[in-house]
């Protein structure tokens, strides 16, 4: 089977996002907006949202399961306090569940997190538990960044983080490092502060010794590892001068990227770098990058198209398709295996 691991529900329904501008409102000037109440949201509503978008891409493109979270840019942990984002992102992950009912076998869910800038993220730690042990989800999406492009948060590798990654390898479940909104004109969401957090997590992990005290932690490094493969050498380079040890034992059993790479030249680069047992397939659809390339008339992020094109053996494709995922989210490949796949 096709397991996409990088879905976001872009599509939610209008009530669903028409709270969240009401949330805020309200936050901002109390006196004026008053409290809103999360909407009654109906099954068909959901269905219509689904299956109008992300079901019928997945049935066109040839995939069978994506790996779904709420919408990443909508995270916006910068925005509100603490109680806001906890009651967004409980509300956020209630609803994935229930796209994950409607369509069992084809989403499987991963949370947000209810992170704020200065808040421990220990804070964080119930709202991922729920999420695995009632829901069932099977790993999460953390914010190296919740001030939204500042980066006033310890690096990944600070004990700050420990006791969220305590849980993590508790509950055995990834994170793939996903930034939300930026509120920082310099940086632009998608274009330059997803990327800019992605290469800037490698160099973290580069720096630090986080695996030598986790040494079963896993995590995603979505949009193709940021730049890090398109400038493997320098990484190299700096492990080396720094005095770290080589990057595949450094880093590379720890670490894994996806192929939100939305061009042939950029896929076929990862795969020539990158160790085939660290690339999980994934398409962000419908996500960042939605247009026809007037370059093949093929839509940029149907990623599948771009492995089905490289030479390489019918077992690698396996891997990158299915089975790396499969070992790198355990708690999926149970629930498949639950249901005989």
């Amino acid at each position: 089977m096709i397991i996409d691991c990088h879905g976001h529900y872009t599509t939610a329904p209008a009530p669903h996002n028409e709270f969240r501008d009401a949330q805020v409102a309200h936050f901002k000037d109390p006196a004026n907006n008053p409290a809103p109440f999360y909407p009654d949201i109906s099954d068909d509503e959901i269905v219509e949202t689904i299956e109008k978008n992300q079901l019928r891409l997945i049935r066109e493109r040839g995939a069978d399961m994506t790996i779904f979270s709420p919408r990443a840019s909508a995270m916006a942990h910068h925005v509100g306090d603490e109680a806001v984002s906890r009651d967004w992102t409980r509300h956020c992950n209630n609803l994935i569940h229930r796209v994950t009912m409607l369509y069992p076998d084809v989403f499987i869910g991963v949370c947000q997190l209810p992170q704020s800038p200065g808040v421990p993220i220990s804070h964080s730690v119930a709202e991922l538990e729920r999420c695995v042990t009632e829901l069932g989800f099977v790993g999460c999406n953390l914010n190296p960044d919740p001030s939204g492009g500042h980066w006033t948060a310890p690096p990944l590798t600070d004990r700050h983080w420990y006791p969220f990654f305590e849980k993590m390898v508790e509950l055995d479940v990834p994170a793939m490092i996903h930034v939300s909104g930026s509120c920082n004109a310099n940086f632009h969401a998608t274009g330059a502060h997803y990327i800019n957090a992605d290469t800037t997590a490698f160099m973290q992990f580069l720096q630090g010794d986080l695996f030598r005290d986790f040494p079963a932690l896993r995590f995603i490094i979505p949009h193709g590892g940021g730049a890090v493969p398109y400038h493997w050498g320098r990484y190299r380079g700096l492990a080396d001068m720094l005095k770290r040890p080589p990057l595949r034992d450094h880093v590379m059993k720890n670490v894994y990227f996806d192929t939100c790479v939305y061009h042939q030249p950029g896929i076929d680069l990862l795969f020539k770098v990158i160790d085939i047992d660290n690339i999980l397939f994934g398409s962000e659809m419908v996500g960042a990058v939605r247009g026809l390339d007037p370059e093949t008339g093929n839509y940029f992020d149907d990623t599948k198209r771009y492995i089905d094109a490289l030479d390489i053996p019918a077992a690698d494709k396996h891997k990158v398709f299915e089975g790396n995922a499969r070992r790198v989210y355990p708690r999926l490949d149970a629930a498949l295996k639950a249901r005989g796949k």
